[in-house]
């Protein structure tokens, strides 16, 4: 029982105060503000893939990876082929993967638990929400290992399984993807092949799919040919849901994303931020460079999107082709301090001033945006990216930095200071299990608007 005084103490209401960083009023504790998580899953998700070789099950786990931790889900990768390569550090053939190879068996079971133990310190030590589990798991034994596994500490467990009997496909992969491999590095293309083949079939004999009857109790996507079909069973939670949408929405067909910003704009001249000002002279010019950029590009079925303000219309204009429109491509919104040059803002507002530079991309301006909350507005953009195949996209600074942070990447805390110069072209080409970048500059002078990270903070 408690007391009377203590009662009081227990129930009467707790002082609230303001974290200056995340505009969020919270409960005040022995004076000192509390610190809150931003948490998406209700328990930490185990994502494992399922499917035989060469299925693209690896491409899928590093691109779910990349998406999650993009939305600021605290997402890692473990891939049981690469704690196998660590393991035995010298592939010699496909005979490793016989079922019949005892000594294999015993240590691709060993590489596998030593993964999931490195799963189990990820979720329950290190704070991370989702892990992906990356290997074969072809068989329902070994998926029922990890579902005990999952259920021992805690974890939900949802599958993704990768299936297609598409020959020219499965080869393509193989080319792409498997002779880049360290197994074969010292292998010619035909023996490589011709090795990854029998491997394969290795894994055929004992392969169990994913069983609408056998396995209606499990949460899974099942991915049919690259995504002309889907199968998806039991979705638990809000994290399955995104993970569902975005596996959806992936598409392994060869195209090129063109980004850039908008032409030099007035308020750039000035070294003003935000706004809705046109173009200057030089970005006039810039438009039209672009313009002809773009024709000697001679690029199929392109697609082009813009910002719903002033400076990028104008920059579309001068392509001579259709464009679409896009609110969530607007620029951050600087609340407060739209239109005012960084030295005023110092001078104006130096808490919010010295803020920024400590956290810059969870900072939100007053009655503004953040980057974190950029990086929310723009998700619909980038799913439809992944949909689309040629696109250009016209946008601004903190916009092209968030998408650019998306495909190549970058964590929460380079994202605000990657460079996105003006009148600079960069082409990104997605590739197997990353992105390349072309920054093609064209020649039209324009003031520099990049910021570098402070040195003292």
């Amino acid at each position: 029982m408690l007391d009377n005084e203590e009662f009081m103490l227990e129930t009467s209401p707790r002082e609230l105060t303001q974290n200056p960083l995340r505009k969020i009023w919270m409960p005040c504790k022995n004076g000192h503000i509390a610190q809150r998580r931003v948490c998406m899953t209700n328990c930490p998700t185990l994502i494992v893939t399922v499917g035989l070789p060469a299925r693209g099950k690896t491409y899928i786990s590093k691109k779910l990876t990349r998406y999650l931790n993009w939305i600021g889900v605290p997402t890692k990768e473990f891939n049981v082929g690469q704690y196998r390569r660590e393991c035995l550090k010298i592939y010699k053939s496909f005979e490793f993967f016989r079922p019949d190879n005892e000594e294999g068996l015993k240590i691709r079971r060993q590489c596998a638990m030593t993964a999931l133990n490195d799963v189990r310190q990820y979720l329950s030590v290190e704070g991370g929400q989702v892990a992906v589990f990356d290997a074969t798991n072809t068989t329902r034994e070994r998926r029922g290992t990890i579902v005990k596994f999952a259920e021992q500490n805690g974890f939900k467990v949802f599958f993704v399984e990768s299936v297609c009997e598409d020959p020219d496909v499965v080869a393509q992969n193989i080319v792409q993807v498997k002779l880049g491999s360290p197994d074969y590095i010292h292998c010619n293309t035909e023996e490589a092949i011709e090795d990854f083949m029998e491997r394969i079939k290795c894994y055929e004999s004992s392969y169990q799919p994913l069983d609408e009857v056998l396995d209606r109790d499990l949460s899974y996507i099942k991915i049919m040919d690259v995504g002309r079909r889907y199968l998806v069973n039991r979705v638990l939670d809000h994290i399955q849901s995104r993970i569902v949408y975005y596996l959806m929405n992936i598409h392994i067909t060869p195209r090129s994303i063109y980004l850039c910003r908008h032409g030099e704009s007035d308020l750039n001249i000035k070294g003003r931020i935000g706004g809705d000002s046109g173009l200057s002279a030089r970005g006039k010019e810039f438009a039209k460079t672009l313009g002809k950029f773009i024709q000697d590009q001679n690029i199929k079925d392109l697609k082009v999107w813009t910002s719903q303000m002033k400076r990028t219309i104008q920059t579309a204009e001068c392509l001579g082709v259709p464009y679409e429109q896009w609110k969530s491509l607007n620029e951050i919104d600087a609340g407060v301090c739209e239109e005012m040059r960084y030295e005023e803002i110092q001078e104006h507002y130096p808490m919010e001033f010295a803020l920024r530079d400590q956290d810059k991309y969870r900072y939100r301006y007053p009655k503004g945006e953040s980057y974190e909350d950029l990086v929310q507005r723009l998700e619909p953009v980038i799913m439809e990216l992944e949909r689309q195949e040629n696109i250009l996209v016209v946008c601004h600074q903190a916009v092209m930095r968030c998408l650019l942070a998306y495909f190549l990447d970058k964590t929460a805390d380079e994202l605000p200071y990657l460079k996105c110069p003006l009148h600079t072209v960069l082409k990104l080409t997605p590739m197997a299990y990353g992105c390349k970048v072309e920054s093609v500059y064209l020649g039209v002078d324009s003031v520099n608007t990049h910021r570098d990270r402070p040195e003292r903070m």
